[in-house]
């Protein structure tokens, strides 16, 4: 990952490699379970089993994990007649009007407030609960069937995706702290949404529900057990579609989880070898939809990735190059998709090595991100199984390390399309790697291809933490992948191609040199990429170096998995 230096602060936004000798294969089994009314429920547990090869550096060895299944039921039912621990109402500024005599002019508000004696209206002013996004408040007051009423913040303007699964999630921290085992879920005003939006809205009330439950504890000591069981999301409809769109909840969610686990997992777990039999594992699981492909050094260099094998000289951790295929159980392929996804397991930044306050060194284990999201991706399309898309997903995995056979500053390396690079910066190594990666995803046979990195601590100066900065010559791209973003909440926001600062990665002994100048340096790696990918080919770059990672939670995101699946989807027939 590429560093740039602002005001003495060294910021980070891709990176790669990790220097362990040995390896521990992970077993990320299923993960959630969510069921319906009607039994659309989890048949597997999740389970979390280690095979030792050998001794893993440290002797860390991750716990066995067995998560609890969540049942999601919908249902049509007066809110005072449910009875439970929380029942949780999601509102918004315009809910919280009171009239003249303090009272909720909304009238769900309304009913609960005359059954809880006023209750209600009197603590919410007490507390000064307006409905802004962010603020929630769980009471305890008699009167209902539930234990407990919550009221969640969803703030002016409720968004089908971002809000409500901010509903979900704030619901799921209540019933940690609380130790709640059943919940439910509704919302002050839905009578005016449409059919499409409740079914939207249910999807992202049962995501945030499971990832807000879902902690990473497999390398603590001691870790407690999830208390929630079920939860019924109520007055948003019943019936087979809302059944299909829990299932399909069910399926991103374990992808996003897979996903999160792989990116938390320190480099002295997941080294590349894992990460590949990892690929191969959910290729085993899915076996009627997906099949891999790992490439060995030796079969990398018959295919002349010289690029990507320079990066990886330098660990004693040897490189994988992994290729999952998804072809739809029958019919005919209509297009064919490429996802590709950095897979640099750790990073030191090589001979440029990352060094002082900033630079983010004890969290390179994220720098396969991108990877992560495409793998995700496969797990999660490998439970939904869509029609007429043929799907590769593709990552060339390895670590960036020091040592006497690594790449030094000045050499010059020559990737698989026949051009050359002088490296000028050995901690700008994902574009290289990248490189060949993309050259191979292009002789699939694709049409579209999106790659995903976490390329560049720039796209973090430019577009902060939280959003991922997309790159492509392709308005038609740009598009269907911006609305696949818009479903699933995450957020992503199109950055220029500016063809004129190729200028400064221009080299007067090779074609080109893996870096420019500071300034641009998103945009100078975007047009690095693009080298590397037949003009006929739609492609786009997703540098996710902020929203990869959650500083205030220490943890990954899982950021990618539900765009990638919700466009490949638009794709299929």
């Amino acid at each position: 990952m590429a560093a740039i230096r602002v005001s003495s602060l060294t910021l980070l936004a891709s990176t790669s490699a990790s220097s362990s000798s040995v390896f521990t294969k992970l077993r990320f089994g299923p993960i959630w379970g969510i069921s319906t009314a009607t039994s659309i429920c989890s048949k597997r547990t999740r389970r979390m089993a280690h095979s030792i090869a050998r001794a893993t550096l440290g002797l860390t060895q991750p716990n066995q994990i067995e998560v609890p299944k969540i049942s999601f039921v919908a249902k049509e039912i007066d809110l005072v007649e449910w009875k439970g621990d929380i029942l949780a109402v999601g509102v918004t500024e315009k809910d919280m009007a009171k009239d003249e005599n303090s009272k909720f002019k909304n009238s769900i508000l309304q009913n609960l407030d005359f059954h809880l004696g006023g209750s209600l209206s009197e603590a919410t002013a007490e507390e000064d609960f307006t409905g802004k996004a962010g603020q929630s408040t769980i009471l305890r007051l008699p009167g209902l069937g539930s234990k407990r009423v919550g009221l969640v913040g969803l703030g002016s303007a409720a968004n089908p995706t971002t809000a409500y699964r901010s509903l979900g999630e704030a619901v799921a921290t209540a019933a940690k702290s609380s130790l709640a085992s059943n919940v439910a879920i509704t919302l002050a005003s839905s009578e005016g949404l449409s059919a499409e939006t409740k079914l939207s809205t249910v999807s992202a009330i049962a995501t945030g529900s499971v990832l807000g439950t879902y902690e990473d504890n497999r390398f603590k000591s001691e870790s407690k057990k999830p208390s929630l069981k079920s939860v019924d999301i109520l007055g948003l409809g019943t019936g087979p579609e809302i059944e299909k769109k829990l299932k399909y909840s069910e399926d991103v969610c374990a992808g996003i989880i897979f996903g999160r686990e792989l990116v938390n997992a320190p480099a002295n777990v997941l080294t590349p070898a894992v990460l590949a039999e990892e690929a191969k594992r959910i290729a085993s699981l899915y076996s009627d939809v997906l099949s891999a492909t790992i490439l060995d050094v030796e079969q990398c260099k018959e295919l002349k990735m010289g690029s990507y094998l320079a990066v990886a000289a330098a660990s004693a951790n040897p490189p994988h190059f992994i290729h999952l295929c998804y072809k739809p159980p029958g019919g005919e392929v209509k297009t064919k998709l490429a996802l590709v996804g950095k897979g640099l397991t750790f990073d030191s930044g090589g001979y440029n090595i990352k060094t002082g306050p900033g630079c983010l060194i004890e969290l390179m284990k994220f720098d396969m991100g991108g990877s992560a999201a495409v793998l995700g991706a496969a797990k999660a399309l490998g439970q939904i199984k869509p029609a007429g898309v043929e799907v590769h997903f593709i990552v060339a995995a390895c670590e960036n390390m020091i040592s006497g056979t690594g790449m030094r500053p000045g050499d010059i390396v020559t990737a698989s399309n026949g051009k050359t690079i002088e490296v000028n910066n050995t901690d700008a190594e994902g574009r290289l790697t990248l490189a060949d990666a993309l050259v191979y995803a292009c002789n699939q046979g694709v049409e579209k291809i999106v790659d995903l990195a976490t390329l560049t601590g720039a796209c973090i100066v430019a577009l902060g933490p939280s959003i991922a900065g997309v790159f492509t010559p392709s308005d038609d791209l740009a598009n269907e992948v911006l609305a696949a973003s818009e479903v699933s909440g995450e957020k992503l926001w199109r950055m220029p191609m500016e063809e004129s600062y190729w200028e400064s990665m221009k080299s007067g002994v090779a074609d080109m040199v893996n870096t420019g100048g500071r300034q641009g340096g998103a945009i100078t790696a975007a047009l690095f990429l693009k080298q590397f990918v037949d003009e006929k080919v739609q492609w786009m770059h997703i540098d996710l170096a902020g929203p990869v990672w959650n500083d205030k939670k220490k943890a990954a995101t899982g950021f990618g998995v539900s765009t990638l699946v919700e466009w490949v989807l638009k794709n299929s027939s």
